[in-house]
């Protein structure tokens, strides 16, 4: 995908968008380009080998993902109800759910402390990702965070001959206090990580940019394969070959065919990649899968700074 971003370079956004390339992966590479942003956000690497599902499942369904690696585990959360019998509030899903549990764990790694700030402090940073935060969209944000809060959820992790078990809940207190008149509740001013998933997250965090998860903010498939090359190229030491079958077994639970999940995952690929420049990734010659290659991580290490080139708003919109 380096061809989309030396085009913008060479000669900006107007003949990107001439080229042969789609619409949205010369939007997200130009609007990528151009921040000012430097921020970085963190996650837990856990969540960059396996995800939460894109899609509602039932309300009482639980969630399983396997890779070579990880396998993950989401128990849904339970709510109480009037008749005495407690409700299944359903597993976290979808691009919202992705992007609060991002806003946490950013802001425990930034302070060091578990104790994380809500109200406008969320809402100031999901405007800076420009995700509006009224109406049906703060509804949904209310939702995600109600299940995230009641959601219990186990990483099983391969070290060599190795395994370790990381079972939690992801917060000790909620992010909302019960509303009738509020479906979902109200946010609190603080809430707080679990000890245990906050040990892990110290121990295992993936740095990536606030830069770029905007540019895919709304798209929750690109925001897991942005983050899995985050974390996987820059630890490489020779290129390796991923199958097909491990990729869909990974990302495409929700894809039935492997043939259609291989035409979706080109294109989300290619998205992911237009706001990871130095991603080195390209499909297998043999057609198997794709090659990961060494490359440089989005975030630079301990320099604190992202690693892209800078373009100016002139350029790009030539």
């Amino acid at each position: 995908m380096a061809e989309v971003h030396t085009l913008l370079l060479a000669h900006g956004k107007d003949a990107a968008l001439r080229a042969d390339v789609d619409r949205a992966v010369v939007e997200a590479a130009a609007g990528y380009l151009s921040s000012e942003d430097t921020d970085i956000g963190y996650l837990f690497s856990g969540w960059a080998q396996a995800a939460l599902p894109h899609r509602r499942l039932a309300d009482d369904a639980a969630w399983q993902v396997t890779t070579d690696r990880v396998t993950l585990i989401i128990q849904p959360g339970l709510r109480p109800a009037p008749n005495g019998i407690p409700m299944s509030v359903g597993v976290p899903y979808g691009s919202r759910a992705r992007l609060i549990l991002l806003y946490l764990q950013t802001e425990a790694v930034r302070t060091n402390c578990r104790e994380v700030e809500l109200g406008r402090s969320l809402h100031a940073w999901l405007r800076r990702l420009e995700i509006p935060i009224g109406g049906k969209q703060m509804a949904s944000v209310r939702d995600q965070a109600e299940r995230i809060s009641r959601c219990r959820l186990s990483f099983q992790i391969k070290q060599g001959s190795r395994t370790g078990l990381v079972n939690q809940h992801i917060l000790d207190t909620s992010m909302f206090i019960e509303d009738d008149h509020i479906q979902g509740g109200l946010f609190v001013e603080k809430a707080s990580l679990s000890q245990s998933f906050f040990d892990e997250l110290k121990r295992h965090p993936v740095p990536v940019e606030e830069a770029a998860v905007r540019q895919i903010a709304n798209n929750s498939l690109a925001l897991d394969v942005y983050c899995w090359l985050a974390y996987r190229l820059h630890s490489l030491d020779t290129p390796i070959t991923v199958s097909w079958k491990a990729l869909h077994g990974q990302f495409g639970r929700s894809v039935a065919r492997l043939d259609h999940f291989k035409d979706h995952f080109r294109t989300v690929l290619a998205l992911a990649m237009s706001v990871y420049p130095e991603a080195g990734v390209e499909e297998a010659p043999s057609g198997v899968g794709l090659v990961l290659k060494p490359s440089k991580p989005p975030v630079a290490p301990r320099s604190g700074g992202g690693t892209r080139g800078r373009l100016s708003l002139a350029t790009i919109s030539r």
